[in-house]
């Protein structure tokens, strides 16, 4: 297959984009913030534009609290439960891997394990319907709800020195996305993976001598292309990049 040598055609790495207005609806435990969650193939990270807050994290490595503020820069690898938490005005840049994964469901959110049993059964809870705003917004707030109280479980079991509920929440969220995985790697190999092929070609024709392939260079500009959208974390501002 030939392939185009001027670059990418999507953000630098096929990296995804959003800009995020964290909830500052208060949960159960008196914290204000987002809905805890994992990604299972794609690292994320935030760079704090606004406000103050933190993300709660946890491991099987351990339970860690950073704290974020404008400039702040935070990142972390798929397995790592992420809850933010706003203690005022919070405002985020989302940069994720694998542009096109997450927005195919590459994240399962910590529900009590009754709502992991299989893929309907878990949709059912985390569905955003069409509807009002504030209908959108009360499911929103009743999805992170349930989230956060099986986020307070494995954090409590992780505390008293049990790791298994942790570690059968991971099984549950795997089995739960199994069956994307084939159109997941589909995904990845036309962005992130193409993306690395092509640098590889640039970089035969520099060794060969032949620079050729930049008078093909090009600049693409985009505007949100939704504004507003409920997410797992807060409302989102998100771009197409494809």
């Amino acid at each position: 297959m030939t392939t185009p040598a001027a670059g990418f055609v999507g953000l630098p790495g096929a990296v995804a984009v959003s800009h995020l207005r964290v909830y500052d609806w208060e949960a159960a435990d008196g914290f204000r913030g987002g809905t805890p969650h994992l990604h299972l193939t794609c690292s994320e990270g935030y760079v704090v534009t606004a406000g103050r807050g933190a993300v709660h994290t946890l491991r099987p490595g351990g339970f860690d609290t950073t704290a974020l503020e404008p400039g702040a820069l935070v990142w972390f690898t798929p397995g790592t439960i992420h809850r933010l938490v706003n203690d005022g005005g919070l405002r985020v840049v989302v940069l994720m891997q694998n542009n096109g994964l997450p927005e195919a469901g590459d994240a399962v959110l910590t529900l009590p394990p009754d709502h992991l049993t299989d893929p309907e059964t878990y949709t059912r809870a985390v569905r955003i319907p069409d509807g009002s705003e504030a209908e959108q917004a009360a499911a929103a707030r009743r999805r992170r709800d349930l989230a956060v109280e099986g986020f307070t479980a494995l954090r409590t079991a992780w505390e008293a020195g049990d790791q298994r509920p942790l570690l059968d929440f991971q099984r549950a969220a795997a089995a739960l996305v199994a069956p994307r995985v084939a159109a997941w790697r589909a995904r990845w190999e036309a962005g992130a993976a193409e993306a690395t092929r092509q640098t590889g070609v640039q970089l035969n024709r520099l060794a060969s001598g032949d620079p050729s392939y930049l008078a093909e260079a090009r600049l693409r500009a985009r505007l949100p292309a939704a504004r507003g959208v409920f997410g797992m974390c807060g409302r989102l501002d998100t771009y197409d990049t494809a």
